[in-house]
């Protein structure tokens, strides 16, 4: 009755008074005529259909962490020029493939020769062949129209692109610049800088130690690269952002040597507490090579001598199985995506009101096609049935949105209240693996933020809003806000 009422009043207001900038003010108190509020200004804002300053409040409305994201694909393709360009000064000097000579045989031209802006080092670079290196052009010497088609090729911006696209040749594009960890440390302050632009507090991230390599091609240990995370957090862009910090470690499952790299990883992370508080298996589900009971003896060897969380990829699938419940039989304690879950009724009714938080990436599960609808997805149904849930990012640079764009997403698809959208800011930080006494600290702050936010709402005062800020390419596409 409520909406019906709302509705009712947005369309009894005057011409003049939903073309004068304080109409939502005049709404708002209809809705609310003895002061009370109870998400009312909410539903008054969600009623009105202004589908521009419904995305501005989600914007500028404070959030709590991004819990779920991998920092190799956190950061827009632009993002990944500048910072590559600037390694010139640390030695790295990079190609990337630009045309196909036919340059080797038909039995030896398969993948990654035919991959274009497959990205290499100079060092590798002048391995080749005459006719090859005439297949390359310098990173920094790309005139526009390559420049375009480099960008656009660690980007998910045509519809026929989906998830063999994105596991079978974004990472392996970029191959030699994330081998270098200057790179990687770059990429998490620009990370940290984005949440910060989306108004969050804590970013909790994956990280890769493994493969790092210098100019040369000579390993870099996974201390060392540690070590120049360290330096690169310390810098004063980074500490600007105010931006808490942690790190999971990324093993990618389906290796054969996955057991032996889990146990290098644990060995870091405990060598590195203070700032890797879990462990993740990434990774496509459908390789069945790295399906979960594989690691469980592996674990339980590792827990007789580390105290490590871990958050792991399950039910990131189109089709039944068990890999959720047999994730948190691995020791999880979140579960990245779970999409597949609503098929597991026993683990559904084990998982409400319990420990265990599924991070939800609603924008990455439409582009890959585990949903090819919203109304495919079972997002409300863990929400209103209180299995904890908590909305997040994944790879928003190779998706061309934002955190704030999952809300909106959120919002427009299952018709959250503002109560919901609170649970889900909260979740973001009580579920987070961050220490007890800073998780403590982001809490408070949060509710701070949202409490302030919140009465600001309530009092219809939106001209303390900033401008509409400029959408990425998902939600301009799908949605229409464009500017």
């Amino acid at each position: 009755m409520k909406r019906l009422a709302l509705v009712g009043l947005a369309l009894a207001l005057p011409a003049t008074a939903i073309s004068d900038e304080h109409w939502f003010d005049n709404l708002l108190a209809m809705a609310r005529p003895g002061g009370a509020d109870d998400g009312a200004w909410f539903e008054a804002l969600k009623d009105a259909g202004d589908d521009e300053l419904l995305y501005r409040v989600l914007h500028y409305m404070p959030k709590g962490g991004d819990l779920h994201n991998h920092n190799s694909g956190s950061s827009y393709p632009e993002d990944w020029l500048r910072v590559a360009l600037a390694q010139e000064e640390r030695g790295y000097v990079y190609y990337t493939k630009t045309r196909i000579e036919n340059c080797r045989d038909y039995d030896k031209a398969g993948f990654p020769y035919l991959l274009l802006f497959r990205n290499i080092v100079a060092a590798e670079y002048e391995t080749l062949s005459d006719c090859e290196k005439n297949e390359y052009t310098r990173l920094d010497q790309l005139d526009d129209e390559q420049k375009e088609g480099w960008l656009n090729s660690i980007m998910l911006d045509k519809p026929s692109e989906g998830r063999e696209e994105f596991f079978g040749t974004h990472w392996q594009r970029l191959n030699a610049l994330w081998e270098n960890p200057h790179i990687r440390a770059d990429l998490l302050v620009n990370n940290m800088e984005l949440l910060k632009a989306d108004n969050g507090l804590y970013l909790e991230t994956q990280i890769g130690l493994r493969g790092a390599r210098r100019p040369d091609g000579q390993p870099i240990s996974n201390d060392e690269v540690m070590d120049i995370f360290r330096a690169r957090l310390a810098q004063p862009d980074a500490l600007a952002t105010g931006i808490t910090v942690r790190v999971q470690l990324a093993l990618l499952r389906f290796l054969p040597s996955a057991e032996d790299d889990l146990r290098e990883l644990y060995a870091a992370g405990a060598r590195h507490a203070d700032l890797i508080v879990a462990m993740n298996m990434v990774g496509r589900e459908d390789n069945d090579f790295g399906y979960p009971r594989r690691f469980l003896p592996v674990l339980r060897e590792m827990r007789q001598k580390y105290d490590l969380r871990l958050s792991i990829h399950a039910g990131e699938v189109d089709e039944p199985n068990a890999h959720v419940r047999d994730t948190l039989l691995l020791g999880a304690d979140r579960i990245g995506h779970g999409i597949n879950l609503i098929t597991d009724d026993e683990t559904m009714l084990d998982m409400r009101n319990g420990p265990y938080l599924v991070e939800i990436n609603l924008i990455s599960n439409l582009l890959l096609g585990y949903v090819v609808d919203y109304s495919q997805h079972p997002f409300p149904e863990y929400l209103r049935t209180d299995i904890p849930v908590a909305l997040s990012t994944d790879d928003r640079g190779m998706w061309d949105s934002t955190l704030s764009d999952e809300f909106y997403v959120a919002v427009r698809e299952f018709d959250l209240t503002w109560d919901e959208i609170k649970l889900l800011g909260r979740n973001s930080l009580e579920y987070a693996f961050v220490e007890p006494a800073v998780k403590q600290k982001l809490i408070a702050e949060y509710e701070r933020n949202i409490g302030k936010f919140e009465r600001q709402m309530q009092s219809g005062n939106l001209a303390k809003l900033g401008e509409m800020p400029e959408t990425r390419g998902f939600i301009c596409a799908r949605y229409q806000l464009c500017n």
